[in-house]
């Protein structure tokens, strides 16, 4: 466990090229819209996602990949890689995981191969969503599962608090407040996470959905969801 933390800061980082910096998740559009106003709505938001929402099937979607990798079960690697891509509700959701997957895998290949990569590309030949890509490297290379969870959590988070940020939501101390006060829901997440199967998907952050959704035609943007 003492090691498993030091390819997850690399892969997680926002300096790792997946253009995370570029994707808001519908925040721009919360915001024009006048849901998102400041701290407390911006932390209420983040934990409907955290909870019960984008996140959550992330998460679940991460385990049952990482187990079907640890098994070596192509058939259900195939499944969960394909329903990745099912559960993306707008197309710029689709690209958001889409876009992120693929730039994570070809880093990775790059510069910490391993077998999973290719039992990956065997079972599945499209697109690769962010969470299945994730779940590949730390599969791949033996990193455990719960922090991997935690870790994929918090960057998750840590994204959507620094496009805030610059969205002018929050300031950046505001914004450090709201990520330290949501890592015990995070731990909570990784915990439920950690034991989930495909049955486990599911949420109900509709305002996040729709938010993806009229993102598409918003007049003015500085993200690309």
């Amino acid at each position: 466990m003492s090691h498993a933390h030091l390819p997850l800061m690399v892969w997680l980082s926002p300096s790792f090229p997946v253009g995370a910096f570029a994707y808001s998740h519908g925040l721009e559009w919360a915001f024009e819209a006048g849901d998102l106003t400041n701290a407390d709505t911006l932390r209420d938001w983040l934990e409907a996602l955290v909870g019960h929402g984008s996140l959550h099937n992330d998460l679940v979607l991460f385990t049952c990949a990482y187990n079907a990798f640890g098994a070596e079960d192509g058939a259900a690697l195939s499944e969960v890689a394909e329903l990745a891509l099912a559960l993306a509700n707008s197309a710029e959701r689709r690209l958001e995981t889409v876009t992120q997957g693929n730039a994570f895998i070809a880093a990775v290949r790059a510069a910490w191969p391993c077998a999973a990569f290719d039992r990956l590309r065997a079972a599945w030949e499209g697109d690769i969503a962010y969470p299945i890509a994730v779940a590949a490297a730390a599969s791949g290379h033996d990193v455990p599962l719960r922090p991997a969870l935690e870790t994929y959590s918090l960057a998750f988070v840590a994204n959507l608090v620094s496009a805030s940020v610059r969205l002018g939501i929050v300031g950046q101390t505001d914004g450090q407040r709201i990520t330290a006060g949501l890592v015990p829901s995070l731990h909570a997440a990784a915990t439920r996470a950690e034991t989930a199967t495909l049955a486990d998907l599911g949420g109900c952050a509709l305002r996040s959905d729709l938010a993806s959704l009229r993102h598409e035609t918003q007049y003015s943007r500085l993200f690309r969801s």
